[in-house]
């Protein structure tokens, strides 16, 4: 990447002094030249921010400044428990929106990624296509580049665009620039080049070469990673589970031995600096995820989505009283914070997401059943039948739902007389309402083969069984880590906040006398009980982006369903412990 030069710089200079005046103040008692590293700034061009690096980053590293000196600032000027509490949290909140502004940009410029890496086999797969159809690079390049909507087939639309009036297609420099990340992605797409200039008859074991390098090396990266994710998964549960929660419950022999066990010190420890190692350890472990494949983007704008989040804010406060009220009864006054906060986010989590899951576990069932749909085409278009007449037949040989949105599709077609895509993709089509890059990448396929006719068969039939060959290797990803990911959901969901509840239970009922009084159970509670809840939040985001990959939507509905059993689980756990010690 160029250094910027002189204008470059008078440019950011005008951006600076347009921020806003909140940013500029925050510069200013940052002063100095702040050193840009180029990971940051690819991180920041890849994400399109608008802002210079230059100015997020220094106002990151204002935050941090001004944050620390307001927290020491109150920690010297006011004394006792609520200005302790105060003063960690402003400590704990500027250097968490310093780190965000850091690190947390590159974090989800990796999580990116790695989701678009996910999209390669099936854009290698296009690219195949294209040039069986076409044997021509610039024309398989704009095939693929046009036919997918995702983030990776937008770069290679990109270099084919910068490359047109040259004797080159794009290719080369988009697998160039993908080198780094994702090898097979380089290699195969080479070979797609490559069999455009190779005699006809050697054409198909090219492209057949280059589609199996681009699975194999997803297999093999994929198994790669969830060989040497055991042992730091391991490590996360030993150093982030058990001995926290091991430690609170030697706070009593620890104040008994005369160990200066104080409320600044429980909050430090279990609401900051516990919270932020696990943070950290998360981000590092997502982060060495080579590919993700990502799950169907579901838009606002779908009719089965809430258009607004407002019964689900409005519900989780309700949810949030409720918690309250019962934690408050069945427990203790100090579990009422814990029980309102796990309850009201938890179920407006839910109530906000839940539609989303319901639509994607859907698009999910429509999607395997297309290499069905699609073998059964590409042979009877290979025997001579036309699209339209081959898919009348594939309805009775796919399964449901698939079946059911063909069949809809054929009566559309018949109906209106429309074009194959039209009957799919066309406004109120059978797929109008599936928000899936593989179905509308099918019914493309499906209608440039009604074109085409017979010669495509072959290309319609090859591309079912790429298809069922990508939902093998999701499948055995998603087995690879299960063990893992399970083990992640369940102590976030059950055994972690199990194992916290009785911990306060005991505490409790070992903290009789003077010795102890500086940890009570009002105070052990809602410190432990906070951290149960970020091991739920934090345990199960994981747990999701190490088995589909960080989604929005996924990593919300699951949080929430964690939170709810999590509090439960562990509210029971303290009055269970209680009834028996």
């Amino acid at each position: 990447m160029s250094h910027a030069g002189k204008s470059d710089d008078s440019r950011d200079d005008a951006n600076t002094e347009s921020a806003a005046p909140l940013t500029t103040a925050l510069i200013g008692a940052c002063p100095g030249t702040v050193e840009v590293p180029d990971d940051y700034r690819r991180a920041c061009g890849l994400l399109s921010v608008s802002a210079p690096p230059e100015t997020l980053l220094t106002a990151s590293y204002a935050v941090a400044v001004c944050g620390s000196l307001l927290a020491l600032l109150v920690g010297v000027m006011v004394t006792g428990l609520l200005a302790t509490t105060v003063s960690l949290g402003f400590l704990g909140l500027s250097l968490g929106v310093a780190a965000l502004g850091r690190y947390g940009i590159p974090f989800v410029a990796e999580a990116k990624r790695i989701r678009t890496l996910g999209a390669a086999p099936s854009l290698v797969t296009t690219l195949v296509l294209g040039a069986t159809l076409w044997p021509s690079a610039e024309r398989a390049a704009a095939f693929a580049g046009q036919t997918g909507d995702g983030p990776l087939a937008t770069r290679l639309e990109h270099h084919r665009q910068r490359a047109a009036g040259t004797p080159r297609s794009g290719l080369e420099t988009f697998a160039t620039a993908w080198s780094d990340r994702f090898p097979a992605l380089e290699r195969a797409v080479g070979l797609v080049e490559n069999a455009t200039v190779a005699p006809a008859e050697e054409r198909p074991e090219v492209l057949e070469r280059a589609r199996r390098r681009i699975l194999d090396g997803t297999r093999d990266e994929m198994a790669a990673f969830a060989a040497t994710l055991q042992g730091p998964a391991t490590g996360l549960y030993a150093f982030g589970v058990l001995l926290p929660l091991a430690m609170a419950s030697l706070l009593p022999a620890a104040a008994a031995a005369g160990v200066p066990v104080t409320a600044p010190v429980l909050v430090g420890i279990y609401g900051v600096v516990l919270p932020a190692a696990l943070l950290v350890a998360c981000c590092w472990l997502l982060g060495r995820r080579p590919v993700a494949f990502p799950p169907a983007t579901i838009p606002q704008s779908h009719p089965d989505v809430p258009a607004s989040a407002l019964p689900s804010i409005a519900g989780g406060i309700i949810a949030g009283i409720g918690g309250w009220f019962l934690a408050s009864t069945l427990v203790a006054t100090w579990a009422s914070p814990i029980g309102a906060l796990g309850a009201g986010v938890g179920s407006a989590l839910v109530s906000y997401y839940r539609p989303v899951a319901e639509v994607r576990d859907y698009v999910t069932d429509v999607e395997s059943g297309l290499p069905d749909v699609l073998s059964a085409v590409g042979r009877r278009l290979g025997r001579g039948q036309s699209v339209e007449a081959a898919l009348v037949e594939a309805v009775d040989e796919t399964p449901e739902p698939t079946s059911a949105v063909i069949e809809s599709a054929v009566a559309r077609q018949e109906r209106l007389g429309t074009s194959v895509k039209g009957a799919f993709l066309g406004p109120g089509g059978a797929l109008a309402e599936v928000p899936s890059r593989r179905t509308r990448r099918a019914a493309t396929l499906l209608d440039t083969a009604a074109t085409i006719g017979p010669p495509a068969g072959t290309s319609v039939t090859t591309m079912g069984e790429h298809l069922d060959a990508l939902w093998t290797i999701e499948c055995e990803t998603r087995r690879d880590l299960s063990q893992i990911t399970e083990t992640l959901s369940n102590t976030a969901a059950l055994f972690g906040p199990l194992i916290g509840g009785a911990t306060v239970a005991l505490a409790g009922s070992m903290g009789g006398g003077e010795q102890f009084a500086t940890v009570s159970n009002a105070l052990l509670g809602p410190v432990v009980g906070w951290y149960v809840l970020v091991l739920a939040v934090l345990l199960t985001a994981l747990a999701t982006g190490l088995h589909r990959g960080l989604d929005r939507a996924l990593v919300g509905y699951r949080t929430g369903l964690a939170l709810l059993s999590a509090t439960a689980t562990f509210l029971v756990a303290v009055v269970a412990t209680e009834l028996l010690v």
